[in-house]
């Protein structure tokens, strides 16, 4: 065998020499410790006491006496308590709604025999360009008397076309031979959804189901444009009312205690209570993004 006929390998499909290998290892310590050190700082923050708050200047890297007097006053009763209930409820009701419609879109646009399947796809992809607008989209709400409302928060994002398309792509990958064949027994549509084609397609169910939980629980907009009643706020739009306006949150959440804990405490658990629930999901979930969004968005 020649030398030019052996294919010579990339550079990339070679084995790391060891200098190269601590240096990745060195930029990848660098960049975790880059993204770690807000979130430790945070939580630090809302352990601390007064006394090391005022030392440290407001915040602190590591409380040398934790207390969780904050989190004990936060979530005792009060605005935060009432917000924390409502996101929640939000989110999974939502994100119900959301999955189950986006399911049904998508499975339509994915049959081959559906009649003016061109155009439906048309008009859902024509909404990446045209958006409706904060006004018109406001003035419809008010038409349907959702102002004030929790319906408000779900119904106008309750269908998103980014999702309805990455979900139709990873339908059309299920072999059309295992749908016409269970046809040919005698299932419906719905049979073959529930039976075949959700079983077969967790992992972009799953991917999508946490995109709209993430965007329900971060929303705030949406509440503070239908909303008038501050007793219906989400958590989002507390923690943008007593965090980033320093409003002040020990007399809303409750106060109890003869003794508050530190303002800057207070504040800083609510931030925790925000981001602790919704990136508890991620680690469950990652393993499907790969099949899930990249198979889905190559096909469709």
């Amino acid at each position: 065998m020649t030398t030019s006929s052996v294919r010579a390998r990339p550079i990339w499909a070679d084995a790391p020499s060891p200098a190269l290998r601590v240096l990745k290892a060195v930029a990848l310590t660098v960049v975790v410790a880059v993204i770690a050190f807000p979130f430790l700082v945070v939580v630090s923050t809302s352990l601390a006491s007064e006394q090391q708050l005022v030392a440290n200047g407001g915040y602190v890297l590591w409380p040398s006496d934790p207390s969780f007097d904050a989190y004990r006053q936060v979530l005792g009763g009060g605005a935060v308590s009432r917000a924390v209930i409502v996101s929640v409820a939000v989110t999974v009701i939502g994100t119900a709604i959301s999955l189950g419609a986006t399911v049904l879109a998508a499975y339509a646009l994915s049959q081959r025999r559906l009649v003016g399947k061109r155009l439906l796809l048309g008009v859902v992809l024509l909404t990446f360009l045209i958006s409706p607008g904060i006004i018109p989209l406001y003035l419809m709400v008010k038409q349907l008397g959702l102002l004030n409302n929790y319906a408000a928060l779900i119904l106008p994002t309750a269908i998103s076309a980014f999702n309805i398309v990455i979900m139709r792509g990873f339908f059309m990958t299920i072999p059309r031979e295992l749908l016409d064949s269970a046809m040919l027994d005698g299932a419906g549509h719905w049979t073959m959804l529930r039976r075949i084609v959700l079983p077969l397609s967790k992992a972009v169910t799953a991917v999508v189901g946490m995109f709209y939980a993430v965007g329900y629980w971060n929303s705030f907009f949406n509440a503070l444009l239908y909303l008038n009643d501050s007793a219906k706020w989400p958590l989002q739009l507390v923690l943008r009312t007593y965090v980033l306006q320093g409003s002040p949150i020990a007399k809303e959440a409750g106060a109890s205690a003869d003794v508050l804990p530190p303002t800057q405490a207070l504040q800083m658990a609510v931030v925790v209570i925000a981001i602790v629930p919704i990136a508890c999901v991620y680690p469950f979930l990652q393993k499907h993004f790969k099949t899930g969004v990249l198979t889905g968005a190559v096909k469709g």
